[in-house]
């Protein structure tokens, strides 16, 4: 089924006469948590010190670009998605999109989530349809069901409208959770680890899906991955972040495959590995320095 429906959906500017495209734009930013004081730290006279989860990010993201961010556990990679999801704040340095301050969420940023995060007693079509009403309250309801339907097909999940998040294996959860990041029509599709619980085999087909479904919408997209061959095989780019605390980015590496892509194509590419050294060098020499500061 086509639609043709962007003309009727509500799209914020960035500039007066401007469309907004979806670049992201990150000038010294800088995350500090604030340390805490337990009933333990005063029986023991100690507290918390403040910890700076990531220092000094600058970088800027293109539209209609696949951003991959990799680096070892802790490095604060999902505390940089939520500051360009608007569900956390940066402590310091200024966060835009489209040369506007990121504020808060907002339906110009869909989320994936790792741990899918539907609502258990609705069904495909509700979890899918509640966020395009959120969005979208004034449209017509058989315009928004068309939007529902197109997502649905987009993601495969046809035959299974009616079933709850518990009738549905891991795979058709996050298909489910990718239809809706995109039924919204967002400028930004920002994913933390989509297929990070899933099977090796689900995982790669949905990777695949993935590739065809951007490839199809274009949007400016920001995953986080701890899998080389993943980023390798959907990135336009790769940030690789440094071990934390204060994680920075140590290098923006340039995916040069033609799209579209197949793994097939992507690893009889010539660069295909020095990449995957470069990355696999990186990660073991990241990861090391975290285990040898652990042991003191």
């Amino acid at each position: 089924m086509s639609l043709s429906l962007d003309q009727d959906r509500p799209v914020p500017s960035s500039k007066a006469g401007d469309q907004p495209s979806g670049e992201v734009s990150l000038r010294h930013v800088s995350k500090v948590f604030p340390g805490r004081t337990g009933w333990l730290d005063k029986m023991t006279g100690r507290s918390s010190k403040d910890f700076l989860a990531i220092d000094d990010i600058n970088i800027d993201i293109e539209h209609n670009t696949f951003v991959s961010i990799i680096g070892p556990s802790g490095c604060g990679k999902s505390t940089l998605l939520n500051i360009i999801a608007g569900l956390s704040y940066a402590s310091s340095g200024s966060v835009t999109m489209d040369g506007q301050p990121i504020e808060g969420p907002g339906p110009d940023r869909g989320m994936v989530f790792q741990n899918y995060a539907l609502m258990p007693w609705m069904t495909v079509v509700d979890n899918i349809l509640f966020a395009v009403q959120t969005v979208f309250p004034k449209m017509p309801l058989a315009q928004q069901e068309l939007i529902v339907q197109e997502h649905i097909q987009l993601v495969g999940l046809e035959g299974a409208e009616r079933k709850h998040p518990h009738e549905l294996s891991g795979g058709m959860r996050q298909r489910v959770g990718i239809a809706r990041a995109l039924a919204i029509d967002p400028q930004i599709l920002l994913m933390d680890e989509p297929f990070g619980a899933l099977d090796a085999l689900t995982r790669g087909f949905l990777q695949e899906e993935i590739e065809r479904i951007w490839e199809r919408k274009r949007k400016t997209a920001i995953m986080i991955t701890h899998s080389i061959d993943e980023a390798l095989l959907l990135s336009d780019k790769i940030i690789l972040m440094t071990r934390g605390p204060a994680a920075r980015i140590d290098e923006v590496l340039e995916v040069p495959f033609e799209r579209p892509r197949s793994r097939d194509s992507v690893e009889a590419h010539p660069a295909y590995r020095e990449l995957k050294h470069e990355m696999e060098q990186h990660l073991y020499r990241e990861t090391r320095a975290v285990e040898a500061s652990r042991l003191g």
